[in-house]
């Protein structure tokens, strides 16, 4: 196994057409495979005019080319075993590719084609219309989908994040196929791309390869995605649907810049409040104490465009009301008096001896690397992170946990029955 080696990752500048391209990468060779993402900065959801348009143009460049056909596409790479696909977050537009190291030479290959010459055909833009429909419709009778999603468009009214980043049955009905070809014709471009690669592959030789894709990209001149706004004025709603079941959810802002450096207290304090499963504050009210549901959940969510409190729990339609006024009580609480020194010494414990097990493979290991570049613009947050977690004091913890008193203007969305 001495042959066997991985080192950390680094970021190489590579310029090309005047752009100059960040590549995350690492070295791995534990196994002979390569991983690749083109990621498009400014080009996810947030970006999207129509609701959903950016996810079926996604779906539409899984489609293959246009003179391969998706059929034939497919079967090419499946013959090679190699995968192209693509997605979209909030922000990003991302396009992947994972192959054996000897094929990653015919991926690159066939991405080319792919970016060269899209599937802009009625067929392929039909189907994968009528899909994403079949899926909204579907989506209509999930009423965990439907609280949530609702949840969603009162925290972030008059935004791009009021809809759901699926589209609706009404939204994705007006799209047309020439949308999708200029939305990705105006948000894929060397200008706004970072690519991550990481696998069994030396740097220099990855980059030569890589070479025909990124010279087949333009520049696109893309707006920055703005931050969307948060609800701040507490609401709440309900739905009155054919159900057994309250489904009850919750969210608040969180006033915290996504680059600051204190955003290892949100962590620790999300792990006690809700994300830690058995043993958090709204586990042990709702569930343990109480029993008013199987399980309760909360997480503080951070990024570049938003910053929010969220979670969700199901209880006895009688119950209803009991349970939000338990969600608004813990959350006040731990605004007021923020966490003891068992629960800071608990959340460390956890946070600090599963740090490894997220290091494992090689996609966490670029993916962890990735988020760091994406949101520092540098490499080794991540480990500053864990030493201010390891010396991190209750005072600290508590006096941060006060000065978001925000997280407590919560709106609730509740699905009930009629």
């Amino acid at each position: 196994m001495s042959h066997r080696r991985s080192m950390s990752a680094k970021v190489i500048e590579l310029n090309i057409k005047e752009c100059s391209i960040p590549i995350v990468y690492e070295h791995s060779s534990y196994l002979p495979l390569v991983s690749m993402q083109l990621v498009f900065r400014d080009s996810g959801v947030l970006a999207s005019p129509i609701a959903g348009l950016s996810k079926l143009a996604s779906s539409l460049l899984s489609e293959g080319s246009a003179s391969m056909g998706s059929v034939a596409f497919s079967t090419a790479l499946e013959s090679r075993a190699v995968s192209i696909n693509a997605s979209v977050g909030d922000e990003t537009f991302v396009i992947s590719l994972h192959a054996l190291k000897s094929e990653f030479a015919f991926g690159i290959e066939m991405l080319t084609k792919l970016l060269l010459d899209p599937n802009y055909t009625k067929d392929a833009f039909e189907k994968v219309q009528r899909q994403a429909i079949g899926r909204a419709t579907q989506k209509q009778g999930d009423l965990d989908f439907v609280a949530g999603a609702k949840l969603k468009s009162m925290l972030f009214v008059n935004t791009p994040k009021e809809y759901p980043s699926s589209g609706t049955v009404e939204s994705l009905s007006s799209i047309e196929l020439v949308d999708i070809q200029r939305y990705i014709e105006s948000h894929i471009g060397l200008d706004n791309l970072i690519v991550v690669i990481g696998g069994d592959i030396e740097s220099d030789e990855a980059l030569s390869i890589l070479r025909p894709v990124l010279d087949s990209l333009g520049s696109v001149n893309l707006p920055t995605v703005e931050r969307v706004t948060t609800l701040n004025t507490p609401r709440a709603e309900s739905t009155y649907l054919s159900t057994e079941q309250a489904y009850v959810y919750f969210g608040a802002p969180y006033d915290l810049p996504y680059n600051s450096s204190e955003k290892y207290l949100g962590k620790v304090a999300s792990f006690v409040l809700g994300s830690s499963g058995f043993g958090s504050r709204l586990m042990e009210e709702i569930r343990v104490k109480r029993g008013l549901a199987y399980s309760a959940h909360s997480s503080l969510n951070l990024n570049r465009t938003s910053g929010y409190l969220w979670g969700h729990l199901q209880t006895k339609l009688e119950s209803m009301d009991e349970a939000k006024d338990v969600v608004q009580k813990v959350v006040n609480e731990f605004v007021e008096s923020g966490i003891t020194i068992d629960e800071l010494e608990s959340a460390k414990s956890f946070l600090l001896g599963s740090e490894p097990l997220r290091n494992e493979t090689l996609q966490q290991r670029i993916g962890r690397a990735f988020g760091e570049y994406y949101s520092d613009g540098k490499l080794g947050a991540k480990q500053v992170e864990l030493e201010n977690i390891a010396s991190l004091d209750l005072d600290k913890i508590n006096n941060f946990i006060k000065q978001h008193s925000e997280i407590a203007k919560l709106s609730f969305s509740v699905v009930t029955a009629s």
